[in-house]
């Protein structure tokens, strides 16, 4: 399908810096298959433009994980609410916000441990490479936020992390 629009920013060719020395970026997708790859690549262009032109730290591990977050939710949108939806990125020193919007109303849920079960993992792995979780129902829809740390600790796991 075709992409809805690609905001970057003020209008400019890079990512928004705010006052706060946040960088910030959306995109608007009709989500079907083809746009998850879309939106993959927009992170990941989001991400390395927050390193180089803003200086902010980026692990490699930060940029696989955020791209791996983002085409989980977007594969839930794709699955339990096609149709519009609005992918908004915030990087501020060593944390990632992603937020997306979508207008399917039923709110995503972990399902119950089952070795047994092939696919529909995906809200568990968000679940445990980021900080935070977030769902918020909206006039029309969704709105999905995670954060998750843009640094590894010396160990190479995800900053915030905490061991089993």
């Amino acid at each position: 399908m075709e992409q809805l629009m690609e905001s970057r920013g003020t209008g400019q060719d890079r990512p928004e810096t705010g006052s706060t020395g946040a960088v910030r970026d959306s995109a608007a997708y009709d989500m079907g298959s083809g746009e998850i790859a879309r939106a993959r690549g927009f992170v990941r262009e989001f991400l390395a433009d927050a390193r180089s032109l803003h200086g902010l730290p980026v692990s490699a591990r930060a940029m696989d994980v955020a791209q791996l977050v983002v085409s989980e939710l977007a594969t839930n949108v794709c699955k339990y609410a096609p149709g519009p939806c609005l992918l908004d990125l915030e990087a501020d020193e060593d944390l990632l916000t992603i937020t997306m919007w979508d207008s399917g109303s039923v709110l995503p849920a972990a399902s119950q441990a089952d070795p047994r079960r092939a696919g529909q993992h995906g809200l568990e792995i968000v679940l445990m490479v980021c900080r935070s979780f977030e769902v918020r129902r909206e006039p029309v829809g969704k709105r999905v936020r995670v954060q998750m740390s843009l640094l590894d600790d010396p160990h190479g796991d995800p900053a915030g992390q905490v061991s089993w």
